[in-house]
């Protein structure tokens, strides 16, 4: 494993857990839960969302379909698993927080609800805000602004000193948008704390392998992310393991439905890593995304027999500073054919002296017929950008005033049938050169 570290915790530590949703938090650290409290340290552990999207799990529980109030109640029996999971790791209710977003919608919100934008609407419990009674601000609105001050709020009240959150490779977008709000809270409050940051990677594709219940065996990252990422290890003893798998089974719901999946999390360490920031290197020197692409039968039991017809993989990305644009290449397994494939690229901005929610939030989404621009849902002109398409690929660039002369770029591309994501690559940070 290159770059391989053995996590430690100090006297001094301040943790805390920052979960998409119950039971994320025993997955990926059920185990150094355990060792902050035996070294009695402070742990506060927070949850997006209170899980109530988990519309397969909800099936096998309630045996029918929940939507509206149906999915609430299912939103409240999550949180309540999830507190019985925190007591068998030894937390008190005091210590957990539920922030109450809507589940698998918070990757939308990142995208499309900043400012002044309407607020999301959740896919099943049929609300646009906070519904439930034991979240930390109910009826707090669902736009994206309001999940970064909640956050930025709870590192401020709890001061960590390591911060355990999502992965960005991670493949489920509530996963995805919760490590991105935390960067940017991160950023924000840089003045104030400087944490260390341990992403958890939990959805992957073909990873953990073998699955199952595996205590004896070690957790390794995914081949394609071992090499691009650091990588922290913290093995665990006997007893740790045991207890995290009993409080892995607090989440009923969940364990109905995927016990072999979540089992294969019951290791004999907990894996943690993140993407280094890079700087956007200057002219044709590109830096080039290390390959991060799902390979069609990684995916095949994902999709449908259509949607694997149509499975245009991203092979290859590489970005770099042309002038005052960003360029990015882009090169596709096949070309875009038909109307229903697509393709999407995210190029967001920032800089610490604007607002997020102020600095523009650009997609350019291709087909086979043509492209469009948005700031969020706003259309911008074509000629906002500069687009040259080649049969399997583009070269973009983007003027960087475009995206409010930014300091950083947060980044990323997909494909996608319809709304069916087909291949996407893990979301990057780069530096601008301050020159430019």
């Amino acid at each position: 494993m290159s770059d391989n570290h053995q996590l430690s915790l100090e006297g001094h530590d301040r943790v805390l857990i920052l979960a998409a949703h119950p039971d994320d938090e025993t997955l990926g650290t059920g185990g150094v839960i355990q060792k902050a409290l035996a070294l009695r340290l402070p742990v506060r552990l927070v949850y997006l969302t209170h899980g109530d999207n988990a519309e397969t799990a909800f099936i096998v529980y309630r045996r029918r379909l929940s939507v509206g109030q149906q999915a609430q109640q299912m939103g409240m029996v999550r949180s309540g698993e999830a507190l019985h999971a925190a007591a068998e790791l030894g937390l008190d209710p005091a210590d957990v927080t539920f922030l109450g977003y809507p589940d698998f919608r918070t990757l939308v919100m990142w995208t499309q609800h900043w400012g002044g934008a309407a607020p999301c609407m959740s896919m099943f419990t049929r609300t646009d805000k906070v519904p439930y009674p034991n979240a930390m601000r109910p009826g707090a609105p669902y736009r994206a602004d309001e999940i970064l001050a909640d956050i930025e709020h709870v590192l401020r009240e709890f001061k960590p000193t390591k911060v355990f959150v999502s992965h960005p490779a991670d493949h489920n977008p509530d996963h995805l948008s919760l490590y991105l709000f935390t960067r940017v809270a991160l950023w924000n409050l840089q003045a104030e704390l400087q944490p260390a940051l341990f992403p958890v990677l939990t959805h992957h594709p073909a990873w953990p392998t073998p699955a199952g219940f595996n205590p004896q065996l070690p957790l390794d990252p995914p081949e394609r992310l071992e090499k691009d990422a650091t990588w922290w290890k913290s093995p665990l003893s006997a007893e740790e393991i045991e207890r995290k798998l009993s409080a892995l089974r607090k989440h009923e719901t969940q364990c109905r439905m995927s016990a072999s999946y979540l089992e294969s999390f019951v290791r004999s360490n907990e894996l943690f890593g993140d993407l280094a920031e890079r700087v956007l290197p200057l002219g044709g020197q590109a830096a080039t995304a290390a390959p991060q692409t799902v390979a069609a039968a990684e995916m095949a039991d994902q999709l449908t027999n259509a949607e694997r017809a149509k499975w245009v993989g991203v092979e290859q990305r590489s970005l770099w500073q042309e002038g005052d644009c960003v360029a990015i290449s882009v090169r596709f397994s096949r070309p875009l054919a038909g109307e229903s494939v697509g393709a999407a690229i995210y190029l967001f901005g920032y800089r610490h002296d604007r607002p997020f929610n102020q600095m523009p939030k650009v997609q350019v989404r291709l087909s086979q017929s043509g492209y469009s621009v948005l700031d969020q849902d706003r259309r911008l002109p074509a000629s906002a950008v500069e687009l040259q398409r080649g049969n399997k690929g583009f070269l973009l660039r983007v003027p960087l005033r475009t995206l409010g002369d930014p300091q950083r770029i947060m980044g990323s591309a997909r494909t996608y049938a319809r709304r069916v994501p087909l291949d996407w690559i893990a979301w990057r940070v780069v530096a601008v050169n301050a020159g430019h």
